[in-house]
């Protein structure tokens, strides 16, 4: 096998043997590195540590990175004004810490011949949004529901 030591340096091709004598002579371990490799590649290095320093750095990585906040605000098509205006100053403050905001209007029975009325609604929701935010794609219909995503705009 081709050994590596802990400071990088090419030791050559070494029998299994002798490679973990010197990986015992220096108190570290003997890793395999890339096995498929002909002839397999070996590094002498403190494992543990190696371990330790790879954490560290998939948490910083998931520090810096950024999820996606999807929250949902739920009306029928006959929601009365002040119920809506309570609504949309909830999705404001959403829009404003930078989440989603998915709207969606249920229709339950004979609401579902007066779709209109709930196309009319999220369309007054996304004019009196325009400011904050924009949406992702046209309103749609789902079953019984219609949905409209809003994205922040920035």
């Amino acid at each position: 096998m081709r050994v590596i030591a802990e400071d990088g340096e090419q030791l050559g091709i070494l029998p299994t043997k002798e490679a973990l004598e010197r990986a015992e002579q220096a108190r570290l371990d003997l890793v395999e590195v890339a096995p498929n490799a002909t002839p397999p590649v070996c590094r002498i290095m403190d494992f543990g540590k190696y371990r330790y320093e790879k954490s560290k750095k998939e948490k910083e990585g998931r520090k810096k990175q950024h999820t996606i906040v999807l929250k949902e605000i739920r009306m029928r098509p006959k929601t009365d004004k002040h119920d809506l205006e309570t609504k949309l100053k909830q999705a404001r403050k959403f829009l404003e810490h930078k989440y989603k905001v998915k709207f969606t209007v249920t229709f339950r029975g004979r609401e579902m011949a007066y779709t209109q009325m709930g196309r009319d609604l999220l369309n007054q929701v996304l004019e009196d949004l325009k400011e904050l935010g924009e949406p992702e794609s046209p309103i749609k219909m789902e079953g019984r529901r219609m949905i409209v995503v809003l994205s922040n705009k920035s």
